[in-house]
């Protein structure tokens, strides 16, 4: 495996938001989907939507777990909302991915892109990843300690959701692509994936010991909501 690609799988280990959630003291807590819509809607709200990603863009620090939950769980009430939304021009890119150097041309085209691809997906988890090793061979450490930041606090607000051992304790995601790259973020590879009914994946994933669970269970009921409102011909 490259050493750019290695890193998505790494980052764990820097950030072991998942595995350490009971030392971390995160509040599980079971998010209120329905006042999340209310509150990111209402221009009155400390939580309405342009006022966090203005917080979350400008690298305000005071930036709350609820208000980190709100900005992740809240982007499917927002119209530009699309799960399934892909760049068209990642393939321009997408060699150097698999490149075990990179020369400082390249590295500031990767930094390039996916600060680009992250203003149209700002939490494509991979493109922030990306973004983080860039700037981090570049010797631009307070951008990459930005990032890494941000992506920390975006991870706890998922984590917060649920324990992904059972379908009532589902994580709450608003891409299918979070489901792997939490997966990932854990040193986990997933195996099978399958749906269960009324709206949940179930990702089966490689046992490493007797106490390792066998799989995980993400709600993904607001991403097929969302994606049958506005594309119904589907």
């Amino acid at each position: 495996m490259t050493n750019l690609l290695k890193y998505i799988f790494l980052t764990i280990i820097l950030l072991p938001v998942f595995s350490t959630a009971k030392e971390k003291k995160i509040n599980i807590e079971k998010p209120d989907m329905e006042q999340i819509r209310r509150d990111v809607l209402d221009p009155a709200s400390k939580y309405y939507y342009p006022k966090l990603m203005r917080q979350y863009e400008q690298n305000e620090t005071i930036m709350t777990l609820q208000d980190y939950r709100h900005l992740y769980l809240g982007m499917v009430f927002q119209e530009d909302y699309n799960p399934y939304r892909k760049n068209e021009k990642s393939a321009d890119i997408e060699r150097l991915y698999y490149q075990k150097s990179h020369t400082r041309v390249e590295l500031d085209s990767i930094i390039s892109y996916a600060e680009h691809a992250l203003q149209d997906d700002p939490f494509n988890f991979e493109q922030i990843n990306f973004l983080i090793f860039a700037l981090q061979k570049r010797k631009k450490t307070n951008r990459a300690a930005i990032w890494q930041y941000r992506l920390n606090h975006l991870l706890e607000a998922i984590a917060s959701t649920g324990t992904g051992l059972d379908p009532d304790n589902a994580w709450y995601v608003i891409s299918p692509q979070h489901e792997y790259n939490i997966i990932n973020f854990q040193n986990g590879v997933a195996e099978h994936q399958k749906y269960v009914e009324p709206y949940y994946d179930y990702i089966e994933i490689k046992k490493v010991n007797d106490k390792s669970p066998q799989g995980y269970y993400f709600n993904i009921r607001y991403i097929l909501e969302e994606y049958y409102r506005k594309f119904p011909e589907q």
